[in-house]
């Protein structure tokens, strides 16, 4: 399949800027941090964590029918609407699948990888799509902090599992039981391949808001957040995602479409490389446009087209 390029999906609900006015009718606690700027616009600081996370509730409540969202201080707090990209175009590829249709049966299964505190793509997958979702981590603390969300979400709750991967060195190990098959699984992985590297980023980033980088070790507190496992492990994200394309060819036959973000795209030709050397069916990169941001995941498969085609007969 070709690369594909183009910018926010159309199915995404966040084209063009926010409206801060709906915004703060549903969400009325976003207010406090609504301000206007040079341009007579209303907007927030993106630089302040807690607007940031105001933000993002009101989009889950208004957008998603989220009714309670938090996360505690510190740990990543998403954009949504690039979040909601990678969504959409997973959607777009079981469609691609299934000769431009949409699967007929509901509560397909996606298994997303490192889900965090936020639990983002399977709420918004769960709203968008109905599918089903067993989100893995492995921190408890942010696993604890998901089924807090689910516990007041009902709705939500009915269709999202959690499971704790207990070895920090494994993916799909420990995760997968005899009764498990997924259509898709989905992955925002760790990028950084050390904690240095990832302070050095998020001075960068720092920096793109017009703001002063702290000699402190522990500045700057970005927007976004994010402690450890989120933003980097060793070897970056080259080899973590190695690590998970290997160990999905232990499993070859238990899902259709597996998934990850590519965050720099010089890990692409590598990356492609050993899914030719693990012998997959099909592989295809996805290219996402968000304003000046330039995003990509890649999406592979072990089924046959005669697998292929069972697959689709049982389960879609």
């Amino acid at each position: 399949m070709p690369p594909k390029h183009q910018p926010f999906h159309p199915a995404n609900r966040h084209q063009g800027s926010y409206d801060f006015a709906r915004l703060t009718s549903v969400s009325p606690s976003l207010s406090a941090f609504t301000g206007t700027n040079q341009h007579g616009t209303t907007t927030i600081d993106f630089a302040d964590p807690i607007a940031v996370k105001e933000l993002n509730a009101a989009i889950l409540k208004a957008d998603y029918q989220v009714a309670e969202w938090d996360i505690p201080e510190g740990q990543l707090c998403p954009p949504i609407p690039g979040r909601a990209d990678y969504v959409h175009h997973l959607a777009d590829l079981l469609r691609q699948s299934n000769q431009g249709k949409n699967p007929k049966k509901q509560h397909l299964a996606v298994l997303d990888i490192g889900t965090g505190a936020s639990g983002i793509y399977p709420l918004i997958g769960v709203a968008e799509y109905g599918w089903r979702f067993v989100g893995v981590d492995i921190n408890p603390d942010s696993l604890k902090n998901v089924q807090k969300i689910l516990d007041a979400n009902p709705r939500f709750a009915e269709q999202i599992t959690l499971r704790l991967q207990p070895d920090a060195n494994a993916i799909f190990k420990h995760i997968f039981v005899d009764d498990d098959w997924f259509d898709l699984t989905m992955c925002n992985p760790p990028f950084h391949a050390s904690l240095a590297e990832a302070q050095n980023g998020a001075q960068q980033k720092w920096r793109n808001l017009g703001k002063v980088v702290s000699a402190d070790a522990n500045s700057p507190k970005l927007n976004f957040g994010g402690r450890d496992a989120e933003l980097w492990c060793p070897g970056g994200e080259l080899a973590f995602i190695e690590k998970m394309m290997l160990e999905s060819a232990k499993i070859p036959g238990r899902c259709f479409w597996f998934s990850c973000l590519v965050s720099k795209s010089t890990n692409i030709p590598p990356l492609k490389m050993l899914l030719k050397r693990l012998k997959v069916q099909d592989q295809c990169e996805i290219s996402m446009s968000q304003g000046s941001k330039q995003s990509r995941f890649l999406a592979w498969t072990f089924l046959t087209p005669p697998q292929q085609t069972a697959w689709k007969k049982l389960r879609w």
